[in-house]
């Protein structure tokens, strides 16, 4: 009996319970809800040659950086599917395993050939897309247009499937169609409420068009049903938190992130944890809020564990807000030099933008306003290369904000925050605002 995905695609397995736990793994990792893990470890249960399976179970060892158990079920999986696997499934594991290997050029050029040939292949068809995504992670300036531009091209294979219009959705979202891409995303949850990722897409709609109370009702309502170890469960209430300090209500902020998001009570991974914490704290600090020292050195310790080298540099310019933050001169120096060295051996998809965000973030924190203003002005518009999502790198353009008022340039700071209002509502902008008027 021939077995196949939830998109038609036949699946080398003759084991109906392998089949249909991979089936629901792929379901629960495409709608980032919990269980995922635990299916695929069903289906290997039932077939270990079971190929499809394996390198599921790698993606998502990655994702929490067990990068030796992922890389070897990696390899796994590449010795089965060349014994008993389709040229489909030969090129799914190779473009997977690429991935699982941190070879995000390579695995970026084989995603996008598989999927010429195998365009309902629905978990490669992931790997480009997202706020970490290969696409975001691969350095171009141009990555919101790119995700949009393959979502186009292979949305009629995919019809009304909820998870290719969530992440259309927010795809559209993020380059700025906000009301086709909120719609989109709406339809997704309608279709799929155990849906993180739809949830998450929604919050970018709402964050870029203003909708703030809509942001908090939707989390309010819809985030107890969701085990806190789902792999979104923190980054959820992180926008909750966002909007508490478009607010100015601090408090709010604080508790959020003392609840869900400090290193000791999340299960999230470990890029998520580090992003997530650095950037609200820094981003209440910078508001001019005060958060307490213990905070700071707390996340620092589990982010130096997490990440104790130079790696992507969305990871990086994070870690550089720690290294501010705690005044730890020596460990930003040690970072900005493997970085700078890659850098001038071509080696840094990024670009030069990396080491000046991470040098602007310094001088901010050591009061030198005029450095930081100095360090970023000429690289504004490559913040876009270091990946993730507008949200996050919002925060760039905020420090800027901060140090030309403090700096005394409300000149170029109401012209940043005249474009800003014009494109949504922000009862933090228009306070801002005020202030370099008066």
């Amino acid at each position: 009996m021939s077995h196949q995905d939830r998109y038609g695609l036949t699946l080398s397995t003759t084991s109906s319970e392998a089949a249909t736990a991979y089936r629901d793994g792929i379901d629960l990792l495409l709608s980032a809800w919990t269980g995922a893990a635990e299916a695929f470890d069903r289906a290997v249960a039932a077939d270990p040659e079971f190929a499809l399976a394996q390198i599921a179970r790698a993606r998502i060892h990655t994702f929490y950086q067990q990068g030796d158990v992922a890389r070897k079920k990696a390899a796994l999986a590449r010795e089965l599917v060349a014994r008993n696997g389709t040229e489909r499934e030969r090129g799914h594991v190779e473009t997977l395993a690429l991935a699982v290997e941190g070879q995000i050029p390579a695995a970026l050029v084989a995603a996008l050939a598989h999927l010429e040939t195998a365009p309902r292949d629905a978990l490669v068809m992931s790997l480009p897309l997202g706020a970490f995504g290969l696409f975001a992670f691969s350095g171009m300036a141009g990555h919101d247009q790119a995700r949009v531009d393959l979502c186009e091209r292979h949305a009629h294979h995919y019809g009304d499937d909820w998870w290719f219009l969530t992440y259309h959705g927010w795809s559209l979202t993020e380059n700025g169609e906000l009301a086709r891409g909120r719609a989109m995303t709406e339809r997704a949850f309608g279709l799929r409420r155990a849906n993180a990722n739809a949830v998450h897409s929604l919050l970018h709609a709402m964050f870029e068009d203003g909708s703030l109370a809509d942001a908090d009702a939707l989390v309010t309502e819809w985030v107890p049903g969701y085990d806190r170890s789902g792999i979104l469960h923190g980054h959820i209430s992180w926008h909750q938190a966002l909007g508490a300090l478009e607010q100015s209500d601090a408090a709010k902020a604080l508790a959020i992130y003392a609840d869900v998001l400090k290193p000791a009570v999340t299960s999230a991974p470990p890029i998520n944890v580090i992003s997530d914490g650095a950037s609200l704290l820094w981003r209440l600090s910078a508001y001019g809020h005060d958060v307490p020292h213990e905070l700071w050195t707390e996340a620092d310790a589990f982010a130096q564990r997490a990440f104790p080298k130079s790696s992507i540099p969305f990871a990086d310019v994070h870690m550089a807000l720690f290294a501010a933050a705690t005044h730890n001169s020596a460990a930003l120096e040690q970072r900005l030099g493997v970085i700078e060295q890659r850098l001038s051996e071509g080696k840094l998809a990024a670009g030069p933008v990396v080491p000046k965000i991470c040098r602007a973030m310094n001088a901010f924190a050591d009061a030198d306003y005029q450095g930081c203003i100095r360090h970023l002005a000429p690289v504004l518009d490559d913040v876009v290369r270091i990946g993730g999502s507008h949200a996050q790198r919002e925060i760039i353009e905020d420090t800027f904000i901060v140090a030309l008022m403090r700096g005394g340039e409300l000149a170029r700071a109401r012209t940043l925050l005249d474009q800003r209002l014009h494109r949504r509502p922000s009862p933090r902008d228009a306070r801002w605002m005020a202030a370099a008027v008066g």
